[in-house]
């Protein structure tokens, strides 16, 4: 694998990215809106307040005061704060409801008022008797009052707000939908791109040996026998069966077992070493296990798939330019057998280590980015344990993985 980000990864990632910004976007103009709002009722209600205190401080002024007409001026200044409320109003002479005077309108109208003007403020004075109940003497006059056109815009933010959260939360759903039905199409794309890949291996194999078997007999390399041909072949085709065993048990929850980890390396190193000069070419695979390696509680043929992962990763790294690939097992802390592959390729690029093993990730140009996806899965959904991509300075990559060890029968 060349160690390189793909057209695919970026795609991804940027598709990924894009619905959880927006919903982001969305929800923090929402915040700023409910900010704004909160803070314009407060400043309505501080606003209130100083009026409030104005006209109480009016009317204890024209209560206290020893001066003659000093009731009538508190009054005067009393109407005059009422009026800069900014609340609307309409004065009636009742009965019989004949205009007096307003304050506060939403239209024009002339001063003095024409008929034409008298016959609309009446109309209006009955909206406002909708609203609220006129205050007053029915036998004298009556005030018709409505609210400010400040509150009357405060009015509508709860419901605009209650709106603007539904289609959040609609937005959201539909993009979460959305975003699962393109992960699950991009992941049975995927898998079929992966099975493809398994098979593109021994099927590959066998092209050759067949090949090999329609040379004569002096064409044939000097030292190569029928029947070692012929064991090879027998080992490609059990290649292929459990190729088909393995994608029978995605989704399934296999029975763990007794596994000998050291014979699951082994048979991976004896499969690759005698392709390893077709395959990649300049490439060193090295095993260090010892013999007295605990056994794993697992499953062998998903156990050889997540190994055969990662060893074909750390293949394609080398491949071009040539290395070496190690495979080391020792018995880690008490419970756990530690599996470390280590390649010297060119590396991860450092911003795809912490999502190397997400669905449709891909350092490669023309990968599907579900490898390291399905190792992940096999060792840590299946087994129970715990793989991670080491920090490493320089050249080279090493995944590190904690198997459970077998419990003693």
């Amino acid at each position: 694998m060349r160690r390189r980000e793909g057209r695919g990864a970026a795609a991804h990632g940027a598709e990924s990215r894009t619905a959880p910004v927006a919903l982001a976007v969305v929800f923090l103009a929402l915040l700023v809106w409910y900010m704004v709002y909160t803070g314009q009722i407060v400043r309505s209600r501080q606003a209130d307040a100083e009026t409030f205190t104005r006209i109480y401080a009016e009317v204890l002024e024209g209560l206290t005061s020893q001066e003659p007409g000093a009731g009538f001026a508190a009054l005067a200044n009393l109407q005059k704060e009422l009026v800069e409320l900014g609340v609307p109003f309409v004065v009636t002479s009742e009965p019989g409801r004949r205009y007096n005077t307003h304050a506060n309108l939403p239209f024009e109208v002339s001063n003095p008022p024409t008929a034409g003007d008298v016959e609309r403020i009446l109309r209006y004075a009955d909206e406002l008797d909708m609203r609220n109940e006129p205050e007053g003497d029915p036998n004298s006059q009556l005030v018709h009052y409505g609210i400010t056109p400040e509150a009357a815009r405060l009015e509508w933010m709860p419901l605009l707000w209650a709106t603007g959260l539904v289609l959040t939360v609609l937005l959201a759903v539909t993009v979460f939908r959305y975003q699962r039905r393109s992960v699950a199409e991009r992941a049975w794309t995927a898998m079929a791109r992966e099975l493809a890949h398994q098979l593109g291996t021994p099927i590959s194999s066998l092209q050759g040996w067949v090949e090999v078997l329609g040379l004569s007999r002096e064409e044939r390399p000097a030292d190569m026998r029928q029947v070692e041909v012929a064991a090879a072949i027998g080992e490609d085709l059990v290649r292929l069966e459990r190729v088909s065993r393995r994608f029978e048990l995605i989704g399934r929850d296999p029975e763990l077992e007794r596994v000998s980890l050291k014979s699951v390396i082994a048979e991976l190193r004896d499969y690759l070493e005698a392709r390893l000069p077709r395959l990649g070419p300049g490439v060193a695979l090295h095993v260090d296990v010892p013999d007295d390696l605990p056994d794993v509680r697992g499953h062998e043929v998903l156990l050889a798939w997540a190994l055969e992962n990662v060893v074909k990763n750390a293949l394609d790294a080398v491949a071009g330019t040539g290395g070496s690939i190690t495979i080391s097992a020792r018995a880690g802390e008490p419970g756990w057998v530690v599996l470390r592959i280590r390649d010297t390729g060119p590396g991860v690029p450092y911003d795809l280590r912490d999502r190397v093993f997400d669905p449709g990730v891909t350092t490669k140009s023309g990968g599907w980015g579900v490898g390291l996806t399905l190792t992940r899965r096999i060792v840590e959904g299946v087994h129970r344990g715990r793989i991670e991509l080491l920090e490493r300075g320089g050249r080279g990559v090493a995944f590190q993985a904690r198997l459970p060890r077998a419990t003693e029968s």
